[in-house]
């Protein structure tokens, strides 16, 4: 087959499409012909050299896709060659096959097509685990989203929206927070002309956010912990701001927050297998009548992925897609 390889870390360019080994599919795993695959972060950091993939992983890149089933491992019900799917991955989704635990497995939504289905698993096992299961967003509740145009935010707008909360965005456009309001944003702030904090406080009468979720990490630590309301979580799941900061524990502790922070691709296969099977549960139906929907900022063929990935540190909204 042919996959995206990285040819040693450095910048775009080292994003290859060249022949390599067909992965082997073992017992309780499903080998998926891929049509897509979405682009995230974490993709650049491993190009970077700053990610590597778990151990008995892929070594190509590529978190997320979407494809047919090409053949079935022992011990797995449920799935036949030919069904259409999505998949939640450790690693190589820019590649022509790839090998999944049958856990990680979903059937492509109603109403979305393959193209577009392979920027859904990843994103919307990260929002669910972290902003629905971890920080316990619940209706009636204010959530704060860091970079409301991402594929990551513009997706959490809508899944929160769908759970009755009630959703603030920060961005660094007036067009991306056109956008987040588009998607039912209620609190728009442009990080590069206000600050955050006072929005915040203004909008929520004091009280602030229960849930944060960051991709900034260290550098918004601190005025992270002020926006907090009482009893508020905060979910870090990026570190594009620094990755070392310093804490002011009375400060959290006076608004009796907390603070998580979690890597959705290092977690075992039981775990991840978990996490699908509750937003099969939860999210699929509002994919099926429309409530959600991913928003695709571009899509390019595989063999482009360099410029994916430039396009991707660049000027964007919501997901960039690799097709075959």
């Amino acid at each position: 087959m042919y996959a995206i390889s990285i040819t040693e870390p450095g910048d775009a360019d080292v994003l290859v499409w060249t022949q390599v080994p067909d992965p082997e599919v073992g017992e309780g795993e499903v080998l998926v012909d891929v049509v897509s695959a979405g682009v995230n972060r974490a993709d650049v950091l491993q190009r970077q050299g700053r990610y590597a993939p778990p151990p008995g992983t892929s070594p190509y890149p590529g978190l997320e896709c979407a494809g047919r089933v090409a053949a079935v491992g022992a011990g797995v019900s449920g799935f036949h060659v030919g069904d259409e799917v999505c998949a939640l991955l450790g690693g190589g989704g820019y590649a022509e096959l790839v090998a999944v635990p049958a856990g990680q497995l979903l059937p492509v939504p109603e109403g979305i097509d393959l193209v577009t289905a392979g920027a859904l698993p990843e994103v919307l096992c990260t929002v669910w685990s972290n902003v629905f299961a971890g920080a316990r967003l619940a209706a009636g509740q204010t959530l704060l989203v860091h970079g409301g145009g991402s594929g990551i935010g513009t997706v959490a707008i809508q899944l929160a929206k769908a759970f009755g909360a009630r959703v603030a965005v920060t961005a660094g456009s007036a067009e991306k927070l056109a956008r987040c309001a588009e998607l039912g944003a209620d609190v728009l702030v442009n990080y590069r002309e206000q600050d955050f904090v006072q929005e915040i406080q203004a909008a929520t009468e004091g009280r602030g956010a229960d849930v944060i979720l960051d991709i900034i990490g260290a550098k918004y630590l601190a005025r992270n912990i002020e926006a907090l309301a009482p009893n508020g979580r905060i979910s870090v799941i990026g570190f594009q701001g620094g990755v070392t900061a310093e804490l002011n524990l009375q400060a959290l502790m006076a608004k009796r927050g907390s603070i998580t922070s979690a890597s959705l691709r290092a977690r075992p296969v039981a775990e991840k297998s978990a996490i699908v099977a509750e937003v099969r549960e939860h999210v699929w139906p509002l994919l099926a009548d429309g409530r959600v929907r991913p928003v695709v900022d571009r899509t390019l063929p595989m063999d482009e992925a360099a410029q994916a990935h430039r396009a991707l540190e660049g000027d964007h909204t919501g997901k960039i897609i690799l097709t075959r």
